[in-house]
């Protein structure tokens, strides 16, 4: 039997709200998937269109998360590991190697390599850029709902200029990062008189 290789990735390290998501495929070398690609050089309905094929048709698929707090606590690389752990633990099948993309690795039993660039270069990891991608935008589609006048569904929590705007005047929120420098300077500033 072929070895069962996971790739995992995540989405969400540079917003300055919403959790981290981390996703562990492993796919189907016999239901090839044609576009895998890092999900950042993807148009939306692309990566929608390709999540919907990873989840039908890979051997095994999770999603993992790191909540703001946890972000704030540990600090965004450890949170993201840690997110990833939680994906690869949830799989329910056991890899015989895990390929992440990036430098750092997280912390679990497996055989485990990190590769630059490894989304854009491995198919395993570019279907976990994916899954993480679109299941964090779903997320902050969400939260947009709860908290309409931030614009959550327009950045998806990144640090744009209308979404510091509407930090600004409108407050720090409970899915925001304080421990992220322009939400901690807001929260330092002195108020106005």
């Amino acid at each position: 039997m072929p070895a069962l290789i996971c790739g995992t990735d995540e989405a969400g390290r540079g917003p300055l709200a919403g959790p981290v998501c981390a996703a562990a495929v492993i796919l189907d070398p016999h239901r090839p998937i044609a576009g895998l690609a890092d999900s950042k050089k993807l148009s939306e309905k692309r990566r929608e269109a390709l999540a919907r094929l990873i989840r039908e048709r890979a051997i095994a698929w999770a999603i993992g998360w790191a909540s703001v707090d946890e972000i704030d606590h540990l600090n965004i690389l450890r949170a993201s590991l840690l997110a990833m752990k939680r994906a690869i633990e949830a799989l329910g099948i056991q890899p015989d190697e895990v390929l992440v993309d990036g430098v750092h690795c997280p912390d679990i039993p497996h055989s485990v390599r990190a590769i630059i660039g490894g989304d854009a270069t491995v198919a395993e990891i570019s279907a976990a850029s994916i899954l993480a991608k679109t299941e964090r935008d779903a997320q902050m589609l969400t939260i947009h709902d709860t908290y309409p006048g931030y614009g959550f569904d327009r950045h998806k929590g990144y640090p744009t200029r209308s979404h510091l705007e509407a930090i600004a005047r409108l407050g720090v929120l409970p899915i925001h990062r304080k421990s992220f420098g322009p939400v901690r300077r807001l929260l330092l500033a002195p108020c106005s008189p």
